[in-house]
């Protein structure tokens, strides 16, 4: 997997200070996107263990509240595979941060037989904490929502969805 960009001390990607990782390759192509560039999978630098290193060090003062990742596409499958155990690594290194995760893809269609699953879907999901889901959809375009570009886009508290299995909204939203 390559990735674009790591941005640290990112106040815009998630709740609190997060550092936020912009993976590269994207299939869904959304008209508008703010980085076309990150469709290309080739695009940027191999995600290797110097990259995941900066990341796992720049999580661990107290002011870090957590991890997002972005793209690109981080449902697209390769990109899975990579992630998944990098996600582990946070999650045993860092077990109070939060992982914030944005797809283009709907949380339904990850669930189900659609051609992004893959055997590293299910664990994915399980590692996060917060996913926006949906594409960006340029005529529903709304800079006033918090998190999110477009208003068809939702704001899931993963665990909570997972278990209760139907979609809840992140409570601490801004409505």
């Amino acid at each position: 997997m390559n990735y674009c960009n790591i941005k640290f001390y990112d106040i815009a990607d998630g709740e609190g200070v997060r550092t936020t990782l912009f993976v590269s390759g994207c299939t869904n192509r959304c008209k508008g996107c703010f980085q076309p560039e990150t469709w290309d999978f080739k695009y940027g630098e191999p995600f290797d263990a110097s990259a995941e290193q900066q990341i796992l060090d720049s999580l661990a003062p107290d002011y870090i509240d957590g991890l997002t990742l972005l793209g690109g596409e981080p449902f697209e499958p390769p990109n899975q595979a990579a992630l998944v155990p990098f996600l582990r690594r946070v999650r045993e290194r860092h077990p109070d941060k939060t992982v914030w995760a944005y797809t283009g893809f709907l949380l339904e269609d990850l669930l189900s037989g659609s051609a992004k699953r893959t055997l590293f879907t299910d664990e994915m999901l399980s590692l996060i904490d917060v996913l926006v889901d949906g594409p960006y959809i340029e005529e529903r375009r709304n800079l006033m929502l918090q998190f999110r570009g477009s208003e068809n886009q939702r704001v899931i508290d993963l665990p909570a969805t997972l278990q209760k299995r139907r979609i809840v909204i992140w409570d601490k939203l801004i409505r």
